[in-house]
């Protein structure tokens, strides 16, 4: 069993509104993220407050109240995490459209032994990765005492990061990792999907 935690917490000021309704080929970027994950977990949570989301769930996603709320995405992660069924669990921010399932498969294959495996592509990217249970209780020190940072979090555990080289396998144009922050990425992202439906 394998568990997907997509977070979709965040006001989502810099776009104009939340970012789990805007769309992308005609579907919300939530919409978009579950449809991947379908194919690769059977056990799908969403992960924010309870305003985050007015979004019909079907059977196979749950909906998961932030327990620590407003503390950003490592509280969703760790909401996530406790909740989780799996050892492991990919997590991903709802705002990333174009998701690699090979590209996750791959990363799951190589988690065993590992706390977190994470892409690092120009920067490290922490909210598209593989998150191990073992994280549970250095995530819940830091939240009890205000340190928030995800990055900063990584330096503490065992992190198998992901590559461009390795990346570049599975997404040669690294598209998995274009997330929307603002009107021009969305518009760009638009763009994206409708010349890879014309293809």
């Amino acid at each position: 069993m394998l568990t997907s935690i997509v977070l979709v917490g965040g006001k989502g000021a810099r776009i104009g509104g939340k970012k789990v309704f805007q769309l992308v080929g005609g579907e919300t970027l939530l919409n978009r993220v579950v449809d991947s994950l379908r194919l690769l977990s059977n056990s799908i949570l969403v992960v924010g407050s309870l305003s985050d989301v007015s979004w019909k769930l079907n059977a196979d996603v749950r909906y998961i109240d932030d327990l620590y709320p407003n503390l950003g995405p490592l509280g969703g992660i760790y909401t996530g995490l406790v909740a989780a069924d799996s050892p492991y669990s990919i997590v991903v921010a709802c705002d990333f459209p174009f998701l690699n399932v090979g590209f996750l498969h791959h990363m799951v294959e190589i988690s065993p032994g590992f706390d977190v495996v994470v892409p690092r592509v120009d920067k490290v990217q922490p909210l598209q990765a593989v998150y191990s249970k073992s994280c549970l209780s250095s995530m819940k020190m830091r939240l009890e005492r205000g340190w928030l940072g995800v990055t900063r979090f990584l330096s503490t555990v065992n992190v198998r990061y992901v590559d461009q080289e390795e990346c570049y396998i599975y997404d040669p144009g690294f598209l998995s990792l274009f997330n929307v922050n603002c009107p021009e990425d969305l518009a760009r992202a638009n763009i994206i999907e409708a010349e890879t439906r014309v293809r």
